[in-house]
């Protein structure tokens, strides 16, 4: 098995093989990249194909571009930071930067194919408007999750066990058909829609009159719809044999209202264009409607709107070429496309109407009147207040004077007032994670930005490794410069969502981690063992969520409902200094109380936490600090006792 070099020239790619009856198989969201870098033609990256058991590739050379430059690689012999990440995952030439997880990878392979070729608007056009397509992490947004985890995770289940469906679609591309079917709410679509209306007009003139009857105004939208929707979806990927669109229409039709403006009808998944979001469900329903065999029509039958995505997905230039190189043998289904009920909730009966499923997670808010006092009232009444643990040691500070100036947040792109604020709350974090850090520790800088608290860490324990974890790739590029420029040995960088690290660390931080993020982070560590330092921040944007609902500890919740416990975190934010102190008061007592239930909650899983408040409290107007210890070692070389009195020394 060829093995990678030590010295990378070029980024690496690492893809996941897997295994069935023995024999090796890739799993989906390996054949979406791969679909991808046939698609962008895209020969930047050096490919490793990694098994977890001894094996070859040879027998999968089919669905492997003959551009691609790979290797077999074992997992064991990963890099320490792929080896902490789920697959895929792309390391770049430094080896101290990864980005893990399928959208992340897959978005930093189209703008490196445009780096190399700015002329590929093909490829620049995969990440739609504003560039934003599938940006949002899974963890928020309802769309990215849907397409980057459900629908990739719902085929691979089917795969496994095809016979256990007994013709029931799964929910997930349940919810993409009736999203399909939704009007499309695209930039700029007053404007199509009124091109849209001119069109159905012109051609219900040309049709005789005995074929037209009193309802043909506004519904007949099908063909118009095979014109100006596929056309403009084409003519946005530059196919020269596509007319342009008109550019303007006649008066009459400027008047029409926009609310009886003809909807505009999918083409694909996120609306008129073909986006990232296609590229990752073709190889998806490929091997759905691959896998249904003889049971295909009946289970098509439910799925009109999607069968015409996929037949219009192969109408796209390269789409075929790059779906052939990857062993993908594309064809349309034969089933009817129209006329056909969509599968309900009752045909299906394992899931739920989307609506009723998407609104038990993210359920919107009704606006709150009133203040938070019957709330607050209400948990003192049960013995429960805002208690805060006194600071361990609230006149520490680094020694900014005699720091490195790439350290310092004066060097960067703030005010000098921030910059003195920003240097209090590091003294807060780093004081706290100094003392439960121990030589060989891993310490892991949640949500890190550019690096404030991750680049200090790493420079004053230097015998520790410090990663950084954030989404976003301009901040994290940004944090890497600066810790080259003081050449720092011990950090490493991941763009990811938090889902997407899975390895061992002993200390998370998070400075300021918004709503739900500090909840995520404190799961996180509690998942690895480990002791957690957290700031939190943007409490208002606290919402039940896929994972977590609020409030989170028993005795909140024998106390609160869901909304009384909203009312906490809206007041919670309510500390800004420009606000009265008796408003700025209360605003504290709620965080105090909306991180109080979090401590209760963590402490069932065998934590000690304390809320305090950082030093010297003008610091930020989000000033409290969750600091955690388990009160068992899970890997850790220290008890929970010597961590308590190494604070308090």
């Amino acid at each position: 098995m060829k093995q990678q070099p030590e010295n990378q020239q070029q980024p690496s790619l690492y893809l996941e093989v897997c295994f069935q009856n023995e024999e090796p198989r890739l799993p989906l969201h390996t054949s979406i990249v791969l679909f991808l870098l046939s698609y962008c033609e895209c020969k930047f990256f050096k490919v490793y194909l990694v098994f977890k058991k001894p094996s070859s590739s040879e027998s999968l050379r089919s669905q492997l571009p003959e551009h691609l430059d790979s290797s077999d690689v074992q997992s064991e012999a990963l890099p320490q930071l792929v080896r902490d990440c789920r697959l895929p995952a792309v390391l770049d030439e430094t080896g101290q930067l990864c980005r893990a997880g399928l959208a992340v990878v897959l978005r930093h392979i189209i703008n490196k194919t445009i780096e190399a070729d700015p002329s590929r608007n093909d490829v620049l056009a995969l990440l739609g408007f504003k560039k934003t397509c599938l940006k949002a992490c899974a963890e928020v947004s309802r769309w990215t999750r849907l397409c980057e985890i459900e629908i990739p995770s719902a085929v691979e289940e089917h795969l496994q066990n095809p016979a256990n469906d007994e013709q029931q679609v799964p929910l997930s591309i349940l919810t993409l058909e009736r999203r399909l079917a939704e009007p499309v709410r695209v930039h700029n679509d007053d404007k199509i829609r009124r091109r849209k209306l001119q069109e159905q007009r012109r051609e219900e003139s040309a049709e005789s009159q005995e074929n037209l009857d009193s309802e043909s105004g506004l519904g007949q939208s099908s063909q118009a719809c095979d014109g100006l929707e596929l056309r403009a979806a084409l003519a946005k990927l530059s196919v020269d044999s596509v007319p342009a669109l008109a550019t303007r229409e006649n008066s009459e039709i400027r008047k029409v209202k926009t609310a009886d403006l003809p909807p505009l009808e999918h083409v694909f998944a996120e609306g008129l264009y073909f986006t990232l979001t296609d590229v990752v469900l073709l190889p998806c329903i490929y091997q759905y409607l691959c896998s249904l065999q003889a049971r295909a029509a009946a289970t098509l039958h439910h799925l009109p709107h999607l069968l015409r995505w996929y037949g219009r997905v192969q109408e796209v230039p390269g789409v075929l070429r790059a779906a052939k190189a990857c062993g993908l043998l594309l064809s349309i289904p034969q089933a009817p496309t129209s006329g056909l009920p969509i599968l309900s909730a009752e045909d299906n009966p394992t899931s739920l109407p989307v609506e009723e499923e998407e609104g038990r997670e993210m359920a919107p808010e009704v606006p709150f009147v009133g203040g938070p006092r019957p709330t607050m009232t209400k948990l003192k009444e049960n013995g429960i207040e805002a208690v805060f643990t006194p600071h361990p040691c609230p006149s520490w500070t680094l020694p900014w004077e005699s720091l490195p100036g790439a350290i310092n947040p004066t060097e960067g792109k703030m005010s000098n007032i921030r910059a003195v604020r920003k240097m209090q709350q590091l003294n807060n974090l780093v004081a706290m994670v100094t003392e439960l850090a121990r030589p060989g520790y891993t310490i892991v800088d949640f949500c890190s930005g550019t690096g404030h608290v991750g680049i200090v860490l790493a420079h004053t324990l230097p015998d520790c490794q410090v990663i950084l974890i954030e989404n976003k790739e301009e901040s994290l590029v940004r944090a890497q410069s600066r810790s080259a420029e003081l050449g720092l040995k011990n950090i490493g960088f991941i763009q990811a969502n938090l889902d997407y690290f899975t390895g061992p660390f002993h200390i998370g931080v998070a400075l300021h981690a918004c709503g739900v993020a500090t909840d995520m982070v404190m799961e996180h560590c509690i998942q690895a063992g480990a002791a957690f330092v957290i700031s939190p921040c943007c409490y208002g944007f606290i919402q039940n969520a896929v994972k977590f609902s609020f409030p989170k500890s028993k005795m909140f919740q024998e106390t609160l409902t869901s909304k009384e416990h909203m009312i906490l975190c809206r007041f919670a934010d309510q500390t800004a200094v420009q606000l009265p102190p008796d408003r700025r008061l209360i605003g504290k007592q709620c965080m105090g109380l909306v991180d109080l239930d979090r401590s209760w909650a963590a402490e069932t899983h065998g934590y000690s936490v304390q809320v305090m408040t950082m030093e010297p409290e003008s610091c930020s107007p989000k000033n409290n600090m969750l600091v955690g210890r388990p009160l068992q070692k899970r890997g850790l070389e220290v008890t929970a006792g010597q961590l308590e009195e190494a604070v308090h020394n």
